[in-house]
């Protein structure tokens, strides 16, 4: 080999090293991954970073769609997701599977500009951040494209709150488009919740050392191709999020949510059992197994909604099995509560004290059972 050649060589070498993961968390958005690489190239030029594609097994054919791009181009990987979902979740997968010394979440719609990758990128090599935000809110953003100002309203509430219970200073800690080290990212793993959509947040309550951040004003545009995967839930996500971060190591958050539920559903058996018996003036087992059913079918319909956001069932032959699923798991539920309180109760223990460890068993049993055998099955 001529010596003269080889400076030239490690300095490609060196030109074409992988430095940044673009991690990008999708549920059908097939067609918009082809342009947002294209965009990305020009953003970062032809080397030094990869897109992970990390699907949650998107009907469309997202993943598929991923594939196809990476047989033509190398810096395109997918991670294809059976039976997880959620935005976070997607995150840390992301995180754990690129050997990138930076890694950035942004979403795959178009909403996110890459060309805030430089400067972002520039700005946590520096070590003049550690976490590099683009911010709706920051001085010099614009949110004139995306034309949503419930969405804005309801970002800026869920900002505000944010800061006063975790301590986190800045001006989007709901951006879902942020670069960061992928060691500080991994490191972070462990005490992560994972759930629902605000994987910064997450990130930054998480870090016993406060992290240093900086905004940079983003250009929020209208997605390209596609529908929004938030709805009305996302509220309901956010706090969930909150919760975990203050007592889910002592409630469990999932457990927390069908607890809620169940309560819930107990006005419900109130209340349809009072319009039986008052209203239609049936007797009261009649009325008392109607309005068992309704209440375990609402709690249902509410479980799937919010407590497994993450894994709900919308075509109409799994939520119907779900459905006979949760009956049954319920069913075991009760019979245990009757049971377990019963033998409290003759062995002497205060009625109250009994129902309440009945009503415990039962909940703990339930939700184990639905968590595997509904949620997790179907």
């Amino acid at each position: 080999m001529n010596p003269e050649t080889q400076p030239s060589m490690a300095s490609t070498s060196a030109a074409s090293a992988l430095e940044l993961a673009i991690i990008l968390p999708t549920l059908n958005e097939r067609d918009n991954l082809a342009p947002l690489v294209e965009r990305i190239e020009g953003a970062l030029g032809r080397s030094g970073w990869e897109v992970l594609i990390v699907d949650d097994n998107s009907a469309d054919g997202t993943s598929d769609e991923a594939r196809r791009l990476s047989l033509s181009d190398p810096r395109v990987r997918v991670i294809q997701r059976i039976g997880r979902r959620g935005l976070s979740s997607a995150a840390i997968e992301g995180f754990c599977a690129t050997a990138a010394p930076y890694v950035t979440v942004m979403d795959a719609d178009h909403q996110h500009d890459p060309k805030l990758l430089v400067e972002m990128l520039a700005a946590v090599k520096s070590g003049e951040a550690d976490v590099a935000v683009a911010s709706r809110f920051a001085e010099g953003a614009s949110m004139a494209e995306w034309n949503r100002p419930d969405r804005e309203k309801l970002s800026s509430v869920a900002n505000t709150l944010a800061r006063k219970l975790t301590g986190v200073d800045l001006s989007d800690p709901m951006s879902g488009f942020f670069l960061l080290r992928s060691a500080t990212a991994r490191e972070l793993v462990p005490g992560l919740s994972g759930i629902g959509f605000k994987i910064l947040l997450d990130l930054l309550a998480t870090s016993e050392t406060p992290l240093k951040v900086k905004d940079f004003p983003m250009n929020f545009s209208a997605r390209r191709s596609g529908e929004s995967k938030l709805d009305r839930a996302i509220a309901l996500d956010f706090l969930a999020g909150l919760y975990d971060k203050s007592f889910g190591r002592v409630i469990p958050t999932r457990f927390a949510l069908f607890g809620t539920v169940g309560v819930i559903g107990v006005g419900v058996h109130m209340a349809i059992l009072y319009a039986f018996m008052l209203v239609g003036g049936a007797n009261f087992s009649w009325s008392q197994a109607v309005a068992t059913f309704g209440a375990m079918t609402f709690n249902f319909w509410l479980n799937n909604f919010l407590t497994y956001r993450d894994r709900r069932l919308k075509e109409a032959n799994k939520v119907f099995w779900g459905w006979v699923s949760f009956i049954a798991a319920c069913s075991i539920g009760a019979f245990a509560n009757v049971a377990v309180a019963t033998t409290l109760h003759d062995r002497g223990l205060p009625t109250v004290v009994a129902a309440l460890v009945g009503i415990g068993i039962g909940s703990v049993w339930n939700y184990a059972l639905s968590s595997r055998f509904v949620w997790g099955r179907y």
